[in-house]
């Protein structure tokens, strides 16, 4: 049967209405991940320690505790402040795992005994629970254990290595691509996890580690050739890794007679009609040139003649040409653009909300779409700020017969 919108008049859930997480996560991998969760209609409880997440402070603000890392990652949550050094903060934190579906923490293995948060306690006490650790490097290796933060994950997962190939210099990726990357993993992770509990009944442990999970998002292109053995006879060496045409010098913008140009002729009709219009139509079939393989392999000779002919003419000019070819094309965007993005005003990328303070929250939406899962954005929390109403439904639950 097909979905009625105008019946419906927007009445569903969110999709995860009725999940509860338990959310002791700290920065932005643990962070942006439980926001996910929250933005499918999970109700996430924020723990935080009295002086609370360190991204609170992480920026200039209008409001204490209320900077703007912390803004980006902790929508739709409550917030509650627990005392995890004291003998009550660590059982009332216990109380409330056990209601949970989720527990997900960002806390290193050495520390978890001792806070009474090891896997196999918890589980036991509550075996439909789905226990998340994020770490920064998974068990079982020699760097279990170890503190990981964004840089270092770049620095040992190869990100610097491609940016180096690429810009001929040591560079971090300029976004917290690993915290990001480890959050969506973890994401699609506890969803497995809660379908899998639907048919079996029980929770399980899942671990989620930073340095694997931008590994393999990295090597999914970048293991090339590596992919065989023995390798194809017309790789050496210095092929073996490395998508060439993405670490290419001359992959970047166009420069055009007024600015920057996008342009992406993809597949053999593209370069053959591209090479056409600018006059050199024997290009197409130049044996560097005449297929995808071919291309790919002179990448840094490609390249270069075309930022020789897009010069000569301005942006629009080859905007027009290429729309007017079907060549995937785009003007370049600056961060500070986006707003204005006709495109991304027309969906309501950017919204914003009344804080009950002197201040509004402007926020970037959640871009998922779902039709049958609608959930309105929630401000993040001040800190403790729902503390009392959580641990008095908490009393309520443990006082059920």
């Amino acid at each position: 049967m097909a979905f009625d919108r105008a019946a419906d008049n927007g009445s569903f859930p969110g999709a995860l209405h009725g999940v509860r997480v338990v959310d002791l996560t700290t920065v932005v991998f643990g962070p942006y991940a439980t926001q996910t969760l929250g933005d499918y209609g999970a109700d996430v409880i924020k723990v935080e320690a009295p002086d609370g997440d360190s991204t609170r402070m992480t920026g200039a603000c209008v409001e204490k505790g209320m900077a703007p890392l912390f803004l980006g990652s902790n929508r739709n949550k409550r917030s509650v402040v627990l005392d995890l050094k004291t003998a009550e903060g660590r059982a009332a934190l216990q109380a409330l795992i056990a209601t949970a579906d989720i527990f997900i923490h960002n806390i290193r293995p050495q520390k978890l005994e001792n806070l009474g948060l090891a896997a196999e306690e918890l589980c036991a006490a509550n075996p439909r629970l789905i226990y998340v650790s994020l770490l920064g490097f998974g068990s079982g290796g020699p760097y279990s254990g170890k503190p990981a933060y964004d840089d270092i994950i770049q620095a040992l997962s190869g990100a610097v290595d491609l940016n180096r190939r690429h810009a001929g210099t040591m560079r971090y990726l300029p976004t917290i691509a690993a915290d990001k990357l480890g959050a969506q993993m973890a994401i699609h992770a506890v969803l497995a996890a809660l379908y899998q509990r639907e048919r079996s009944g029980r929770g399980q442990v899942v671990e989620v580690p930073m340095f694997e999970c931008m590994v393999q998002f990295l090597m999914t292109e970048h293991y090339f050739s590596r992919h065989f053995d023995p390798l194809p006879p017309s790789n050496g060496q210095a092929d073996e890794y490395c998508y060439p045409r993405t670490i290419d010098p001359w992959r970047r913008p166009y420069v055009t007679s007024d600015g920057h140009v996008c342009l992406m002729p993809y597949n053999d009709r593209h370069w053959q009609e591209f090479f056409s219009e600018i006059g050199k139509p024997e290009l197409a079939n130049d044996p560097r040139f005449r297929t995808l393989a071919d291309r790919t392999s002179n990448i840094g000779t490609l390249l270069p003649l075309v930022e020789a002919e897009t010069a000569g003419q301005s942006t629009a000019h080859w905007l027009a040409v290429c729309n007017r070819l079907g060549i995937p094309c785009a003007p370049v965007n600056g961060v500070a653009d986006l707003e204005q993005d006709e495109h991304l005003r027309a969906v309501r990328m950017f919204g914003e909300m009344e804080t009950g303070a002197d201040w509004r929250f402007r926020y970037v939406r959640f871009p998922v779409d779902m039709e049958c899962s609608q959930v309105s954005p929630r401000l993040p929390p001040r800190l403790g700020e729902h503390t009392e109403e959580v641990l008095a439904e908490l009393s309520s639950l443990m006082a059920r017969p």
